[in-house]
């Protein structure tokens, strides 16, 4: 799967490291709900480093349509909660 973080770049990810960002994802979602900015903060910093650790950049000058897009490490919680579906910011 192709993942884009918005403001770096993509990167390929392999489905079966979807569980631990899953994880990650809904440590996120609940942090949110409860309006834990600190949790928010250390949780989205620790599922965009798990991207970059598992997955594979993608040349810049890639031009592959994004399957999956997360927010910038900077996002404002408000920012992040407009981009979220029901199962959080990632599917699954």
């Amino acid at each position: 799967m192709i993942v884009r973080i918005m403001g770096e770049g993509q990167v390929k990810l392999a489905d079966s490291h979807f569980t631990e960002l899953n994880k990650l994802d809904d440590e996120l979602l609940e942090e949110m709900e409860a309006g834990d900015e600190e949790g928010f903060r250390r949780t989205l910093g620790a599922l965009l480093d798990a991207v970059r650790r598992l997955g594979e950049p993608l040349p810049d000058d890639a031009l592959e349509p994004s399957e999956l897009i997360l927010p910038a490490e900077d996002a404002t919680l408000d920012e992040v909660k407009d981009m979220l579906s029901d199962d959080g910011l990632i599917p699954g």
